[in-house]
């Protein structure tokens, strides 16, 4: 069969393609390439899905972060392996809520989910006028009864924006989980949800391994995860990717099958295995800053900052070019609402703005991180620039530096 591709709204409407879903799922359909409903359609080079992979059920566009379009061939082996060891980790198949987009990974593997449940279908979070606190709590409080759990899967944005609100909270607890992926989770996030009661669960994956596999730093049942000799995370088994496609070359260098017959992926992300086996994500390879010929890993500085700076919500950190060292430690950091202010307010006060200088930064961190790792530039933003679901713009927020 060829690749069909499919426009997926990002409404209700959504809804009239869970059936050419399921069949391409159990084959009775034709593979699909989802795109979404408002974009155009993609183009395939003449003959790039002449010869696909037995049983494929889904194409997925990605860019990551390097901005190459990738397509990634997922088979419906992967998809369902990932769903059902999803609720393997949970509470078992539930009733969930979409509320990212249906074109990329995670917004599919929502649907997928749900059609492992009794519903059949995901309820579906209008996102046409784009996220709101309202219209989440809208779309939850719509969902249908049932003594099913309830599930929702965020990136780490929604989720602050829900927990900056009291309706946001209250509508976030009644879930039975709350995944949250796509991008890294500032720990003032992670600490506030579980402060009130919120069931949050940390996921780690990609597109290629049929969206989080790394579910709280464990590899779901179906998963393998191990650090190769370069940092790199390593992530195998059911759920990896038949390759990209039209791409044989780009495939070989990120895939590969072991001696056992095991599929392996080798990510971008660097990390480690602390002694319980639990994985820690420290960045990606291509984030490194190399500055005066040190190089800095920007997680380490970027949870270093919302530890030890009062006041600090989140944190990026980037590298600057200068001529002097090459590339200087820059950080770009929200700042937490302050007492006496609405829950759901938006920016944070001029003079709380102002407080926060890159010498305070310098001189808490002195000690706590390497001293080429210390931010030598600063700027206290409203939001990050964003791009794909929820991560932030890294090139963005370098180029929005002014260097003296």
């Amino acid at each position: 069969m060829r690749l069909q591709p499919i426009a997926l709204p990002s409404g209700p409407a959504l809804l009239a393609a869970v059936g050419p879903l399921a069949a391409a799922l159990d084959g009775s359909g034709p593979p699909l390439l989802p795109y979404a409903a408002g974009s155009p359609p993609p183009v395939l080079s003449p003959g790039a899905d002449a010869d696909l992979p037995e049983g494929l059920a889904l194409v997925v566009s990605t860019s990551g972060s390097t901005g190459i379009p990738k397509r990634t061939m997922l088979t419906a082996d992967n998809l369902l392996a990932s769903a059902a060891a999803a609720h393997d980790v949970l509470s078992g198949p539930g009733a969930w809520l979409l509320a990212l987009p249906a074109h990329h990974i995670a917004g599919l593997q929502v649907i997928i989910r749900a059609a492992l449940g009794s519903a059949g279908e995901p309820s579906v979070m209008d996102l046409t006028g784009g996220f709101s606190v309202d219209g989440f709590v809208r779309a939850a409080r719509d969902m249908p009864d049932t003594p099913d759990p309830t599930y929702v899967s965020l990136v780490p944005t929604q989720v602050a924006r829900l927990l900056a609100d009291p309706a946001g909270v209250e509508t976030l607890a009644a879930f039975d989980a709350v995944l949250c992926g796509a991008a890294a989770i500032p720990v003032a996030v992670r600490t506030q949800a579980r402060d009130l009661g919120i069931h949050l669960v940390t996921t780690f994956g990609m597109t290629e391994t049929a969206g989080g596999c790394v579910y709280d730093g464990m590899p779901l049942p179906v998963s393998e995860v191990h650090i190769d000799n370069d940092r790199h995370v390593v992530l195998g088994g059911a759920t990896v990717a038949a390759g990209y496609l039209g791409d044989p070359a780009m495939t070989a260098d990120h895939f590969t099958i072991d001696a056992d017959g095991v599929r392996w992926f080798r990510a971008e992300d660097l990390g480690f295995l602390d002694d319980d086996g639990r994985l820690h994500v420290t960045g990606r390879a291509d984030e490194i800053i190399n500055t005066g010929g040190v190089k800095v890993a920007p997680g380490p500085v970027e949870d270093a900052l919302v530890r030890y700076l009062p006041g600090v919500r989140d944190a990026v950190v980037v590298g600057v070019p200068d001529p002097t060292w090459g590339q200087v430690v820059a950080a770009a950091v929200t700042m937490q609402a302050r007492p006496g202010r609405a829950a759901s307010g938006g920016r944070a006060r001029i003079e709380d703005r102002a407080a926060l200088t890159v010498a305070e930064v310098r001189v808490t961190l002195r000690g706590i991180v390497p001293d080429a790792a210390l931010p030598r530039l600063l700027q206290v933003v409203d939001a990050f620039p964003t791009k794909g679901p929820g991560k932030p713009d890294r090139a963005a927020i370098s180029a929005s530096f002014v260097h003296p």
